[in-house]
């Protein structure tokens, strides 16, 4: 997993954070398009058309860009590994633990992604070493998602464990896969996002077809089918290759950054579509966000340090 670039080069340029906002606004809406499909199909189902319906229209762009699966077989396993981690087990297991607890909790305990992804890109890369500006700075992103859902979202906490340690697991997972994708750094990401979502098509047909039985479901509605292909198209498809192509070029920690991201557009989607009340723990938690992403990126130890706030900072300008 060694590359070139010196410890601590990977970083966060405009265009990675344009990419990067860009895919916690698509992503947003996932936790949507999963809850309304889940009112008419069981989880593996909604799992398997959104990996399907996305590897369908992946291909599909793969071929039309003069390319194809065929040409990156000696991919394929590494394909397999990042479709279960990325995909398979997260997904899964954050569709089913919305079967049990709220959204505003599923999206507190998603956020906790960045905090396995910098512990273990510490111990698993050469070149995105854990710094206690960059912990400090995940852990005050936490703290901005946990006030802009609110304490009502911890109404009940512990009456469904076994769906608030799915969505734990699935954050796991997530930074697992952060780390495992790495190794797809020089191959394009639509390449690569459509051998993972391929991959985890392979891997959760035959769970569908033994345990869902779909041909004894009841055929879902138009908006079913709506969320399915939002939740396909855009929130899989659209969301990968975005996610690859940060990967690529900013690491693993940084990318990782979009799951405390990921509540505040799906706030303003409320507010702005929905007709939901933005209260003023929505534009406290989001100033907190943002002040975790400047601890992050390093520019707010830079700031602090040019104007002397931090211990020694007098000195070393001298």
């Amino acid at each position: 997993m060694s590359v070139s670039k010196s410890p601590g080069s990977l970083t966060l340029g405009p265009i990675e954070w344009a990419l990067l906002l860009a895919l916690a606004f698509v992503w947003g809406g996932s936790f949507f398009f999963g809850a309304v499909a889940l009112d008419e199909l069981p989880p593996l189902t909604v799992l398997l058309a959104r990996v399907g319906l996305a590897a369908i229209a992946l291909n599909i762009g793969l071929v039309l860009v003069g390319r194809s699966l065929l040409a990156y077989r000696r991919w394929w396993g590494a394909f397999l590994v990042m479709g279960l981690i990325n995909n398979v087990i997260p997904f899964g297991l954050i569709l089913w633990g919305q079967t049990h607890i709220a959204s505003g909790l599923a999206s507190i305990l998603n956020a906790a992604t960045p905090v396995f992804t910098v512990l273990l890109a510490h111990y698993l890369t050469r070149d995105e070493r854990l710094t206690g500006w960059k912990l400090g700075g995940v852990l005050i992103g936490f703290a901005g998602v946990a006030a802009m859902i609110g304490p009502e979202a911890f109404i009940g906490f512990g009456d469904h464990v076994l769906g608030e340690v799915a969505i734990v697991g699935a954050a796991l997972s997530y930074a697992f896969a952060s780390i495992w994708g790495r190794r797809f750094r020089d191959l394009p990401p639509v390449a690569t996002a459509t051998g993972q979502v391929s991959a985890s098509t392979l891997i959760v047909l035959p769970i569908v077809l033994v345990v869902d039985r779909p041909w004894d479901l009841a055929a879902p509605g138009a908006i079913t089918w709506g969320a399915l292909i939002g939740l396909a198209l855009v929130s899989t498809a659209l969301a990968y290759v975005m996610y690859f192509r940060i990967l690529r070029t900013a690491g693993a920690s940084n990318l990782m950054l979009v799951t405390l991201l990921v509540p505040v557009f799906a706030i303003a989607l409320g507010v702005g579509i929905l007709g939901e009340t933005l209260a003023w723990r929505h534009i406290i938690g989001m100033a907190v966000i943002g002040l975790g992403l400047l601890a992050i990126d390093g520019r707010l130890p830079a700031w602090l340090g040019r104007l002397g706030v931090l211990p020694g900072s007098r000195n070393k300008d001298r």
